[in-house]
């Protein structure tokens, strides 16, 4: 009895303290969360950023005085009242707002590109090279028009040729629901009529002819989308000291606004 007595025991005593287990699982899902937050970083801020180095600290450092002596009492219990757990899973909550934003970022770009696409290939089709652009920047999908495809010098109203153009335009807008901003530009070469005593009178008055003709066309579309504003000679994309810079200066800007950032 007394043999079978001292067998149990010691077989009671090669059953190790287990309690390490604890903060070492702890520390696997921390390393699992560390190489989520490491993908996800690019869409991530500063201050987000060392809050989340903070917060991998304070576990950190108190994971390793619990592996020196499991009675320690965490850090956090005495020095804040959020737990370090917390504060990841804020940061985190954070984190997948940005990833969601990103997601979105992305999507958007992919439908703007496939409208760019399809300007492009109606550019091409009709060798109009030479008189439209486009260009997909951080604010969004830019149509650029020159002026002489549109209307006649010093006049506001449509020419007949640029009917076809307009009606590819609306159907481009149609397929999107991104608001619109039409925004006309002038040279510097002054103007001063009765109808247009100024060059900002000449640009405003383009933008919003063309945009009521893309809204009132054969595809229908939402007047709330639109707006239209005439900045004159004030915004130049190459120098008015030459007759090639002044013909890229006047023209008809067709912005197709990001709704994500």
């Amino acid at each position: 009895m007394s043999r079978k007595k001292k067998h149990h025991a010691e077989h009671h005593e090669e059953h190790a303290d287990e309690t390490w287990l604890i903060p070492y699982a702890d520390l696997l899902t921390l390393l699992l969360a560390l190489f989520i937050v490491l993908f996800a970083s690019s869409n991530v801020d500063q201050k987000k950023f060392n809050q989340m180095a903070n917060a991998f600290s304070m576990v950190f450092a108190n994971s390793a005085s619990i592996f020196e002596n499991p009675k320690v009492v965490p850090q956090y219990q005495q020095e804040s009242a959020v737990p370090p757990r917390q504060e990841i899973n804020q940061a985190f909550d954070s984190i997948n707002l940005d990833i969601k934003k990103g997601q979105d970022y992305m999507r958007e770009t992919s439908q703007l590109l496939d409208a760019k696409r399809k300007i492009d290939a109606y550019i091409l089709d009709n060798k109009l090279g030479g008189e439209l652009s486009t260009t997909l920047t951080q604010d969004g999908l830019m149509v650029r028009i020159k002026d002489s495809a549109l209307f006649q010098s010093g006049s506001a109203v449509l020419l007949p040729e640029s009917v076809r153009l307009g009606k590819e335009i609306s159907r481009m807008l149609a397929e999107l629901t991104q608001p619109v901003v039409i925004s006309g530009h002038t040279d510097t070469v002054p103007i001063n009529t009765y109808e247009f005593p100024s060059n900002w009178e000449l640009s405003s008055k383009r933008a919003i002819n063309f945009m009521k003709y893309i809204i009132a066309g054969e595809i229908r579309l939402k007047s709330e989308r639109f707006s239209a504003i005439g900045h004159g000679e004030y915004r130049p994309v190459a120098e008015n000291t030459t007759e090639e810079g002044r013909q890229k200066n006047r023209r008809v800007e067709i912005l197709v606004q990001r709704t994500t950032r």
